[in-house]
């Protein structure tokens, strides 16, 4: 099979290893970048730089392997295209579960995975987490279980879904990518739209967004598409007989499971993200005590609000996955204290107001800004009245040790940037790591 790979990430490299496998397979890497990738064997012929996608069209493959972040909108009129993501769905003999949304998507994930351990299944943790799907294709067996976190560049031009679709909240992002907001809710309704009458969604009970994911369908208006649409379920409401919370404890149709205290993570924002993940198990096992295994096992992913250290009795906390104002205003919400907060990095398209105005809301003793978009935060706290706030010019030692000069004993510091990393960092696990390692610096008395 002649097989054209196009863009060679870390997907890409997943491709490469998943179809080279077949030795009849004659690869070709298409690359925007100029740069052959050092990992590319050199037996494989690489065509690099700006005129690459024109090359790759005037040519004719038996498959075309776009890389998630590569829009499909650049590859019109390209025949055979598929995509790893898609690969993956039309050969997985396991059912899936698919997890997507702005923010959560990752702990509700997780989640899932560490619950479904509990209860003995046999899981596979995929996708946008870290693990590339088609690097575990062959070893799935039919009995296992396969939790999917799925971006919107994945779903993107996705034409399957899976059997059971999780939908935390979803605001706007990715629009630097996405041609527009409408682009980028669509890519992610290809989780749902897909899903025959059988399979089932829970949804955040609050988001229209999500609710407008959860209720996308290519059915078209008829007596399936009603029935289709009873199995959106809102989680953490009683009314949809998704999981809920009442009295400090995990409800599902008045049947007690667990106390929220097996929750292992800090906020509303991860009671609900919980929700909707003890939901999703739900469906694969009856197990409450695993539930409860499942929460206690799980103590966070790395760089979403993970407690770094105590320093002059201020507690530090490196949230620097919250790329979007949606998720640095869940880690205002997350605590009571006084707070100072880190915010600022490059432009992802995204509207700061809301942001600012959820700052009048707490007790926040100083924002510093930084990055790329640390003027426009700045300007935006200001329209609203806020203003202890401290620009400054340099980098996450600077944002470290100016958060460090204004707080004082029983503040809480957090790093929840807003946006993306890429104007200072090379990610966000970059930007994270810097600031855990400026904190870890700072000298008690």
């Amino acid at each position: 099979m002649n097989i054209a790979l196009v863009g060679y990430g870390i997907e890409g490299e997943a491709s490469y290893r998943y179809f080279s496998r077949d030795t009849n397979n004659s690869i070709t890497v298409f690359d925007e970048s100029n740069v052959r990738p050092a990992s590319l064997p050199e037996s494989v012929t690489f065509i690099g730089g700006a005129d690459a996608i024109e090359q790759l069209s005037a040519q004719t493959f038996d498959k075309v392997v776009r890389t998630p972040s590569l829009s499909p909108h650049k590859l019109v009129g390209v025949r055979n295209l598929t995509s790893g993501t898609r690969e993956f769905f039309s050969s997985c003999p396991a059912p899936i579960i698919g997890v997507t949304g702005t923010k959560g998507k990752g702990t509700i994930a997780s989640l899932i995975t560490e619950i479904l351990k509990a209860a003995g299944k046999k899981v596979w943790l995929v996708g946008n987490i870290g693990t590339a799907a088609l690097d575990v294709l062959d070893d799935i067996l039919k009995d296992d279980i396969v939790v999917y976190e799925l971006s919107s560049f994945q779903l993107w031009d996705l034409t399957q879904s899976p059997q059971t679709a999780v939908i935390s909240v979803v605001e706007p992002e990715h629009l630097d990518v996405h041609r527009d907001l409408d682009d980028y809710v669509e890519a992610k309704a290809n989780i749902r739209r897909f899903q025959a009458i059988d399979d089932v969604c829970f949804y955040h009970p609050t988001s229209e967004l999500s609710h407008r994911i959860a209720t996308t369908s290519n059915m078209g208006e008829s007596h399936d598409h009603a029935a289709w649409l009873l199995r959106a379920k809102r989680y953490a409401l009683p009314l949809d007989n998704a999981v809920y919370v009442k009295e400090n404890t995990f409800f599902i149709q008045e049947n007690v499971i667990c106390d929220i205290a097996a929750l292992q993570l800090i906020g509303q924002h991860n009671v609900d993200n919980a929700c909707a993940a003890i939901s999703a198990a739900l469906q694969y096992t009856d197990n409450f005590s695993a539930v409860e295994v499942g929460l206690k096992n799980f103590h966070g992913l790395p760089h979403r609000l993970q407690f770094v250290r105590k320093v002059n009795e201020v507690s530090y906390y490196d949230d620097s996955i919250a790329t979007t104002p949606g998720s640095a205003i869940a880690a205002l919400r997350a605590f009571d204290a006084p707070k100072i907060l880190i915010v600022g990095g490059s432009d992802k398209g995204a509207d700061f107001a809301e942001l600012a105005q959820e700052v009048l809301r707490h007790e926040v003793r100083r924002i510093i800004t930084m990055g790329k978009m640390g003027p426009k935060i700045a300007e935006e706290l200001d329209d609203v009245g806020f203003a202890d706030v401290t620009r400054i010019n340099g980098a996450m030692e600077e944002a470290v040790t100016t958060a460090f000069q204004f707080a004082k004993p029983g503040d809480v510091v957090i790093l929840s940037p807003s946006c993306a990393s890429f104007d200072q960092y090379k990610s966000y696990a970059d930007r994270g790591e810097q600031f855990v390692r400026f904190v870890s610096e700072l000298a008690t008395p």
